[in-house]
């Protein structure tokens, strides 16, 4: 896990550095109205919440996936890594609308900090956070078309993403329906994971790092689901563990957002299911209130640890990523032993160790 860890961090700082300079270069190249004050501002938001933080894991993936084939610079691989990331900015600036979240990665959520720039238009404050959003999306896809690479490769990749961020908004909806489930089962959950996150964040740059390589993707696409349903399925769950159980300050969003959104999270949805009538009274009287206190989520993570929620989220979390690693050492046959071991350790970091 160590030596992921490590790995993961250096992928990191150097994806930051080409980020940064995407944006400061962003200005120049895209074609915007010259009279306009807001757009500037719009690029503005979306370069301090995209530089702002996240672990970069999905970079990690695409690059260590090409690293399964060959230890050659691959080209197309950094206009994916931008493109992976714009496509994940996009998905937070909706995702925080969608949530009515005010604190992303430690900062104001785009919505909100349009919210106080124009705190008697709230109107004006959704509009340009929507279009935000959008223009992130488009971004993403037009990154990958000034890749220097054969035009088949250019347009499969192209192909990856696309799908991957339709599929990834089919997955907005269900999990909002998801919501209206009173005790949604867990294969409901798990496809909510798959559509909303997994899709995306992980099978989409194991894709295209293998795509730049060379590889036939469609001869390994089996295998390559296997690992992503696992490993999205156990970063979810860290996740929903993390908005109950977790601190502010270490995770940068707020306590609590599943609970005062009404978000029948892996958590909640387990902390339903073991309460009694009384106790899940209590729950549902706190789910959707966007008003609840720090008091009102402290009595509920208080019951989840009593009923053991806590505890059964980090076995759950430990059985995906022991089932990833399994799937990840039968890769040896096929690809390289260092990108394989890489493969084999990234699991556990979605584990949060117990007391």
């Amino acid at each position: 896990m160590a030596a992921a860890r490590e790995r993961a961090a250096g992928h990191r700082r150097r994806f930051d550095l080409r980020f940064e300079a995407y944006f400061a270069a962003l200005p120049e190249r895209l074609d915007t109205p010259p009279l306009s004050r807001f757009t500037p501002r719009c690029l503005e938001l979306l370069r301090d919440l995209s530089l702002r933080g996240g672990k970069r894991l999905r970079v990690a993936l695409l690059y260590e996936a090409a690293r399964l084939v060959t230890t050659d610079p691959v080209p197309g691989l950094a206009e994916a890594a931008l493109s992976i990331e714009l496509l994940q900015t996009h998905g937070l600036v909706h995702d925080d609308l969608i949530d009515d979240a005010p604190v992303r990665r430690g900062g104001p959520s785009t919505y909100y900090a349009y919210r106080r720039e124009f705190p008697e238009a709230d109107r004006t404050a959704l509009g340009l956070a929507v279009l935000a959003g959008d223009l992130a999306a488009f971004l993403s896809m037009r990154v990958l078309l000034d890749a220097d690479v054969p035009a088949e490769l250019r347009q499969a990749m192209l192909e990856v993403q696309l799908n991957a961020g339709a599929e990834t908004v089919a997955g907005q909806i269900v999990d909002l329906e998801r919501d209206f489930v009173p005790l949604p089962d867990e294969e409901f959950l798990h496809t909510v994971c798959e559509y909303k996150s997994t899709r995306y964040s992980v099978l989409a740059p194991l894709r295209l790092g293998l795509l730049a390589a060379g590889e036939d993707v469609a001869r390994h696409d089996a295998r390559l689901r296997r690992y992503a349903t696992l490993v999205g399925i156990g970063g979810q769950l860290r996740d929903d563990y993390l908005d109950l159980f977790g601190e502010q300050d270490a995770t940068g969003k707020s306590t609590g957002a599943d609970l005062r959104a009404g978000r029948r999270s892996y958590a909640l949805s387990a902390l339903l299911a073991s309460a009694d009538e009384a106790g899940r009274a209590v729950v549902e009287s706190a789910l959707g209130d966007p008003h609840g206190t720090a008091d009102t989520v402290d009595r509920i993570r208080e019951l989840a640890r009593q009923l053991g929620v806590d505890a059964k989220l980090r076995a759950d979390m430990r059985r995906c990523a022991d089932a990833a690693r399994a799937e990840a050492s039968a890769w040896r046959p096929h690809w390289r032993e260092e990108a394989v071991a890489f493969f084999e350790g990234l699991p556990l970091l979605n584990v949060v160790p117990g007391d």
